[in-house]
């Protein structure tokens, strides 16, 4: 749940990490802090509880910089305080990280040994220091960052950087996703592109075992075999605009009444709006030859298996399982090969799907990747996306994300009934039909709300 972002340009890095920041507050943190690289040293700002006291605290005391990270941090190890909010840092590293260091006790005890002192009960620290042991030895930073991670166990993203090195910001992924912002004379480092949106468009994304240095003109991207590898720039769907609250309330309020254009923005990928026929994606394996079905997701996605497996199974005649994703892999299923998986995230990153896929992938299962952000590690790795065009969701109970997923999947169940021979023509032109009415029945319904909570303002005010 915790975000990370970090900056290396030529303005003060301070505002535009916490502008980043902002637009990772939907993830859930309980500290955040800030640090930046001034004269050759560490100029660290943290703050226990919500990101406007970090905000506040940088415009009491201001910090300068262009090169910088910041975090916002959801506690696992240590409580939620000043202390043990990051960047946590040694005189020679500072660090961000997402995710957990499951080896950090024997790396703590091992450096204590070394005559390393630690100043938190969180397991991030262990990596300042990791790093920080390598560097004494006469290694450059990125060579002892490469040394560190082969010593790191767990499922992390991180974000680094050096005293007296003005040009140098290394991230690395690990079972947490990291993405590379590409500006002009500036490169940015976050967990999520969406707090990349104020300064790029141009976004690449780290692979699992990864890791990047970023200096002011570029990138150089390693593999976890530290073969320098290359990674494509894409241009993100995310804006600066698109994760504003415009004239609601809060961003629920903002995202319930979007449903009626993204649902129909996602029917407009799938359905001919002449004939109304559903068309899919060009698909690795023929629906016809489908005899079972495999859905796979967390929370809200969930639930949305669960509705397709009702349409699928009642209209195509095809089988479906589900599980939750957590509990996939642990029940060791008999998967023959060549079925086909279906995998539901909103954000393309959930950690447990993610894992889930892996497995599928693995017993040579067709992976079917229902997102809502193309550029995801989901989407990346299946065989065939089927977008949902939901855009950026920050409320923390899904609105749009689950009735856009819903709308994909009902898609992907027609054209599977239809693959099948189970759907009669004149039955999928009604159900077709059915569909393209949902975005403006879904506007009649939030009009009236809306009629009816202008009513009970006015009765209250009266």
């Amino acid at each position: 749940m915790c975000g990370i972002v970090g900056v290396i340009g030529a303005a003060d890095a301070a505002p535009r990490i916490i502008e980043g920041l902002k637009r990772l507050e939907y993830r859930g943190y309980d500290s955040a802090g800030l640090a930046t690289l001034v004269n050759g040293g560490f100029d660290l700002r943290r703050a226990a509880g919500k990101l406007s006291g970090l905000e506040e605290l940088v415009n009491h005391r201001p910090v300068s910089g262009a090169l910088g990270i910041g975090h916002t941090r959801w506690a696992t190890h240590g409580v939620p305080n000043e202390s043990n909010a990051h960047p946590h840092a040694t005189e020679r590293v500072a660090v961000v990280h997402n995710g957990i260091i499951e080896n950090f006790r024997i790396l703590r005890d091992e450096l204590a040994a070394e005559g390393h002192e630690f100043a938190t009960d969180t397991d991030t620290e262990v990596v300042p220091q990791l790093i920080h042991f390598f560097l004494k030895t006469g290694l450059t930073p990125a060579e002892a960052t490469a040394r560190a991670l082969k010593r790191l166990e767990g499922a992390f993203a991180l974000g680094i950087i050096f005293a007296g090195e003005h040009d140098v910001l290394i991230g690395a992924r690990r079972g947490a996703p990291l993405a590379v912002g590409h500006g002009e004379g500036e490169m940015f480092l976050a967990s999520d592109a969406m707090a990349l949106a104020p300064f790029t468009r141009r976004v690449s994304y780290l692979e699992e075992g990864d890791w990047v240095v970023l200096k002011h003109n570029g990138a150089t991207v390693c593999d976890a075999e530290d073969r320098v590898v290359e990674r494509e720039i894409k241009l993100t769907e995310h804006d600066g605009e698109a994760v504003g609250k415009e004239n609601y309330r809060h961003f629920m309020h903002k995202e319930i009444h979007e449903q009626p254009a993204v649902i129909g923005d996602t029917l407009n990928a799938y359905v001919n709006p002449t004939s109304g026929a559903i068309s899919l994606p060009d698909l690795p394996f023929a629906l016809e030859d489908v005899s079972r079905v495999s859905i796979t997701a967390c929370g809200t996605s969930y639930y949305a298996g669960l509705v397709a497996r009702y349409w699928i199974e009642s209209l195509a005649g095809v089988p479906v399982e589900i599980d939750v994703s957590s509990e996939f892999r642990y029940r060791m299923p008999p998967i023959a090969e060549g079925g086909v998986a279906l995998f539901i995230s909103q954000s393309g990153e959930t950690a447990d799907t993610l894992a889930a896929l892996h497995f599928a992938k693995e017993k040579g299962q067709h992976i079917v990747a229902v997102v809502n952000v193309p550029e995801s590690t989901m989407a990346r790795e299946a065989d065939i996306v089927l977008p949902t065009r939901a855009g950026p969701e920050i409320g923390v109970a899904s609105t749009k994300a689950f009735t856009t997923q819903l709308v994909t999947l009902a898609c992907f169940s027609l054209a599977l009934a239809r693959a099948k021979g189970a759907l009669s023509a004149a039955r999928e032109a009604e159900l077709s039909h059915a569909l393209a009415e949902v975005p403006a029945r879904a506007a009649d319904v939030l009009a009236h709300d809306e009629r009816i909570r202008g009513l009970a303002e006015a009765l209250t005010n009266a």
